[in-house]
């Protein structure tokens, strides 16, 4: 009997693309909130099996030789349960090197940068016109890069995987990153094309009603604290 995969998770971009990968792949998972406003990813447990204090995380009581691992960061947990399971990350080593330049590129670009374009444009205490351009431009000239490849290929890497999965959280918000979609037409095709996905509809729906309950992080001072005021411990 298969036992379930623990995610350590909040509704954000980075979680959302472990819940839509476990969605896509139907695989059995049990939801462990970790409620970063809060600052429950500091807690000693969590610490244990996310050193860097960041979700999502997972616990597999099935790993590798039929004993549990723990795996932290959300690209390599996609690359994971891709291997696991033998979907969504092709095996075939020229296919594999695509959706691993696109995986790369969202965890060392698109992520951070439009993480960037969210705090100056809405979060930040005071308005900063430099921070605010800067980001607003990048993550502009990386939705380019993704119109230019979506021109010639339906999905990042060719064929549907985890690459798209972990791109579409970040698109998503793209009002709150200063960028419409009219400018670009195939970025465009490509996002209400991932987002048409039933499991990527059920995974970006969990946790909905658990973050509702909060208020807006634009509102909560003492949880911007929490999330922007971190040192070594």
């Amino acid at each position: 009997m298969t036992r379930p995969i623990e995610l350590y998770y909040w509704p954000t971009p980075n979680g959302f693309k472990i819940t839509i990968m476990l969605e896509e792949l139907g695989a059995p998972y049990e939801v462990k909130y970790v409620n970063i406003g809060k600052g429950e990813q500091f807690s000693p447990d969590f610490l244990k099996i996310a050193p860097n204090n960041r979700m999502p995380a997972i616990v597999d009581p099935d790993g590798p030789g039929g004993a549990p691992i723990s795996v932290f960061e959300s690209g390599a947990i996609l690359q994971y349960l891709g291997r696991k399971y033998g979907k969504f990350y092709p095996t075939e080593e020229r296919a594999r090197v695509q959706v691993e330049e696109w995986l790369f590129w969202q965890m060392g670009g698109l992520g951070p940068m439009a993480g960037q374009a969210h705090h100056f444009r809405q979060y930040a205490p005071e308005k900063v016109e430099y921070g605010i351009k800067r980001y607003t431009n990048e993550v502009n000239r990386l939705y380019g890069v993704m119109n230019r490849r979506l021109a010639e290929n339906e999905y990042l890497a060719g064929d549907y995987s985890i690459a798209d999965m972990a791109c579409i959280g970040w698109v998503r918000p793209y009002e709150n990153q200063g960028q419409k979609l009219e400018d670009f037409p195939h970025l465009k095709r490509w996002f209400e094309a991932v987002l048409a996905r039933p499991a990527v509809q059920r995974g970006i729906e969990v946790g909905k009603e658990e973050r509702a309950r909060q208020a807006s992080l634009a509102d909560d001072k003492e949880a911007q604290k929490i999330l922007f005021g971190q040192r070594a411990r």
